[in-house]
């Protein structure tokens, strides 16, 4: 995959030091996508980017993240978002897991699936909210991007020893970041 270089612009707008960038590879990398990913609630789904009219962005839940690191979505089939796909299939994916860590910014090309197996995989009973025949609805399809770039922000020692660091830092005066970034290679 190819490198976010423009996304390791932090926030105090100076580049974060070697210690702070770590690229994660293979099970690693895997390992990092599916946490975050799974951990987060919903992540912003964006479709349109290449056709140079507005991207559109809405809110979506990932069902799985399969062992090579495609994230799977369930759509209807005849959805403003599957037609947005079917003409223009580069998405942008934002994840964010709590609000201190877990960070993922992705960008993929995404595939309709309608395979009805691969449906009842990952078919969940509360996804009956939209698809009121069940896993059985005729208007069932899955979305699964394939990620071509995947960059995230995180801690390096968890939520508890960032937040204490943070709190060190007020009291101390001195910068105490645990933070972490990079790329995930798969």
């Amino acid at each position: 995959m190819e490198n976010y270089q423009n996304s390791r612009d932090s926030s105090n707008n100076t580049q974060p030091t070697d210690e702070h960038i770590k690229t994660l590879e293979g099970a690693a990398a895997l390992e990092k996508l599916k946490h975050i990913a799974t951990k987060a609630e919903t992540c912003f789904f964006c479709t349109n980017i290449k056709t140079g009219l507005p991207l559109s962005v809405r809110p979506m839940a990932v069902l799985d993240v399969d062992e090579e690191g495609n994230l799977w979505f369930m759509s209807m089939k005849d959805s403003t978002k599957n037609a947005e796909i079917a003409s223009d299939p580069f998405t942008h994916l934002f994840f964010q897991e709590s609000t201190n860590s877990g960070f993922l910014n992705i960008y993929g090309i995404s595939e309709i699936v309608t395979e009805q197996e691969k449906i009842d995989e990952l078919w969940k009973p509360l996804l009956k909210v939209w698809f009121q025949d069940g896993k059985d609805d005729l208007n069932i399809s899955l979305l699964k991007v394939v990620p071509t770039n995947v960059y995230y922000w995180d801690n390096k020692h968890g939520d508890m020893v960032a937040f204490a660091k943070m709190a060190a830092s007020v009291v101390t005066g001195k910068t105490m970041d645990d933070s972490v970034e990079g790329n995930l290679d798969f």
